[in-house]
């Protein structure tokens, strides 16, 4: 029970790698704030918040669904507040909710580009700036920022079914959003350490199978695919951290646990 005690906030929770992260967390004693916005059952992407805490309850584990739309600066702050509201702290946060695309530069909008740069980076600066005054208050906290392979690559690492038509390029937004993430995460893990707050980038090695990803590469090879545990496992070890131990580090799910012998 790592954090028994402490109250996580995993944004994109309702479904995906967030879902698991927030099981993980609760699992290791955390209340688990499931924030996102999905309050009922999409066609192409299943889960809801409630479906989330449900599950985290369950299992012995207290969690607090709260809907919030991270493209919406006030919604952000709400959902802050109300994890204040209801258990008077925020130790984590995982800045998890993401969008991405694959479409061709010269096929791409401005709207576009928007939405997966205000989605994959300015949410994950307005969740640090909400949560930060409360865990410089508290003496401490950890953040950590959902990354991707995607920050220091330019073809996918997810392969179509049929061989012949190779790799594809990543999206150019979601690219620039990611690998500007890990920019902000080094950045802040400066500027907070002195709060004792420790920020930390994690990214898995390969695709990890999701509901969301799966509709969004439908002619992929899934057989290659990894599951959320490695994301998971390293989630939880690195939601343990302040300044003190790791901070600033950019990794990938996989070498973490390997290395940790998670």
């Amino acid at each position: 029970m790592l954090l028994r005690g402490k109250v996580a906030i995993v944004t994109g929770s309702s479904r995906g790698i967030g879902k698991a992260m927030a099981l993980g967390l609760a699992g290791a004693g955390a209340a688990v704030v499931v924030a996102a916005r999905s309050e009922s059952e999409g066609a192409l992407a299943p889960g809801t918040i409630y479906a989330t805490a449900a599950e985290i309850e369950a299992l012995g584990g207290q969690a607090l669904p709260v809907r919030c739309n991270v493209r919406e600066e006030d919604s952000i702050y709400a959902m802050v507040q109300q994890t204040l509201n209801a258990f008077g702290r925020i130790d984590v946060l995982v800045n998890n909710a993401g969008i991405g695309t694959y479409r061709p530069f010269l096929e791409s909008s401005v709207r576009e580009w928007d939405l997966v740069l205000n989605i994959n980076l300015r949410a994950t600066f307005i969740g640090c700036r909400a949560v930060a005054p409360a865990m410089v208050e508290q003496g401490g906290g950890s953040i950590i920022n959902i990354s991707s392979h995607a920050a220091t690559n330019i073809f996918s690492s997810t392969l179509g079914a049929d061989p012949a038509e190779g790799i594809a390029l990543m999206g150019q937004a979601y690219g620039v959003a990611k690998a500007a993430v890990e920019r902000l995460t080094w950045g802040l893990s400066a500027e907070l350490g002195q709060h004792n707050i420790a920020v930390n980038a994690l990214k898995p090695l390969r695709p990890v199978l999701t509901e969301g990803f799966q509709a969004q590469r439908p002619d992929a090879d899934f057989s290659t695919w990894a599951t959320p545990e490695a994301m998971v496992k390293a989630a939880t070890f690195l939601a343990g951290q302040d300044a003190q131990g790791l901070s600033g580090a950019i990794v990938t799910a996989e070498e973490l646990v390997r290395r940790l012998g998670l």
